[in-house]
């Protein structure tokens, strides 16, 4: 028995499932949900709905990737709801002064990567824990965005180069889909190809060690939040792209969507270890409990109490079972 045992853990196949058993628990519970809502409603597999569903996931999918880099350094950004909130209003405002779209749409990617540095140079260089860092980001950014709009929403006119970004589609599918399916496979090379990755997931398992060995270890903490800021303002674009207007209020809870997105999909929030597939997976799974409960006619008042016990239970049954088995797999190492 125990030879056959250590012949069953060292083979292809048990190799694989131990090393991406947590990516393959998300896959499992994402089609999970998918046969479920297909079975209970008439609407849910309908082209009209799926593209629909992927459009309104594809701002959280694109923060997420960030989100990841942020995460496997073991770090955490919890305003880039109020981030997205203010580039989105900005935006709106400056283009009703009358610049042209492409250029405020540059100048906010600038911004974005400004707002995400200035707090990354904080948590790196200043040693203030990124928590208390976002979270004061989180209300002077959202403070900020209400304090340009007073509150209103501002009306975007006469840009259908811009509406195109949030609205329009190519080959049948919507735009702001495959610009997320881009920035989704340039942080999958990133991770995985890249001496940047490399860094990444070095300076989450060991800051010390990874700056003992010549790595630019502060650097890398605080790029994966400037990423994360140009990421915002990309999200915060195509959601004005996508509405026609600008509002303080937008992106109110999307921070709470973005990390359990990414946490769903298996990056440890002690750092050292992530997956941009895993992100893709829960991003799609949280859309897709969303827009399935909504079409089930629940409350609205009861679906947020729904989505937060499901991914609670998702996470819960991905870390206790599916760690578990990865930690088994690495014994024979």
């Amino acid at each position: 028995m125990t030879a056959y045992t250590e012949r069953a853990k060292g083979s292809p196949a048990a190799d694989f499932l131990s090393e991406n058993a947590q990516v393959l628990s998300i896959a499992f519970f994402f089609l999970a949900c998918v046969v479920f809502f297909a079975a209970t409603t008439d609407t849910f597999m309908t082209l009209g709905n799926i593209l629909n569903v992927i459009r309104q996931a594809a701002p959280i999918l694109i923060v997420a990737v960030a989100m990841t880099l942020v995460i496997i350094t073991g770090g955490i950004d919890l305003s880039v709801g109020s981030q997205v909130a203010l580039v989105n209003a900005v935006a709106a405002i400056v283009m009703a002064m009358g610049y042209p779209w492409p250029l405020v749409v540059v100048a906010m990617l600038f911004f974005g990567a400004s707002l995400g540095f200035v707090q990354g140079w904080f948590t790196a260089y200043q040693g203030i824990p990124a928590f208390i860092v976002t979270l004061a980001g989180l209300s002077i950014l959202r403070g900020l965005a209400l304090y340009l709009t007073q509150g209103y929403s501002i009306p975007i006119k006469d840009a259908p180069g811009f509406f195109m970004l949030g609205r329009g589609e190519l080959l049948g599918i919507p735009v702001p889909a495959l610009i997320a399916v881009a920035v989704a496979v340039a942080g999958y090379v990133v991770i995985s190809s890249t001496k940047y990755g490399r860094q990444v997931v070095a300076v989450g398992s060991n800051m010390e060690a990874a700056r003992r060995v010549g790595m630019p270890a502060k650097w890398v903490i605080a790029s994966v939040y400037m990423i994360a800021g140009v990421a915002c303002a990309l999200a915060g674009l195509l959601i004005a792209a996508r509405l026609g207007s600008g509002s303080s209020n937008a992106a109110v809870g999307f921070e709470l969507q973005v990390i359990a997105a990414v946490v769903l999909g298996g990056t440890s929030l002690m750092g050292g270890r992530g997956t941009i597939l895993g992100t893709v997976l829960g991003t799609m799974t949280i859309a897709v409990i969303g827009n399935g409960l909504i079409l089930m006619h629940i409350s609205p008042f009861f679906t947020q109490i729904v989505t937060g016990a499901i991914i609670l239970v998702a996470i819960w049954l991905n870390t206790r079972i599916f760690t578990a088995n990865f930690r088994l797999g690495g014994k024979k190492r």
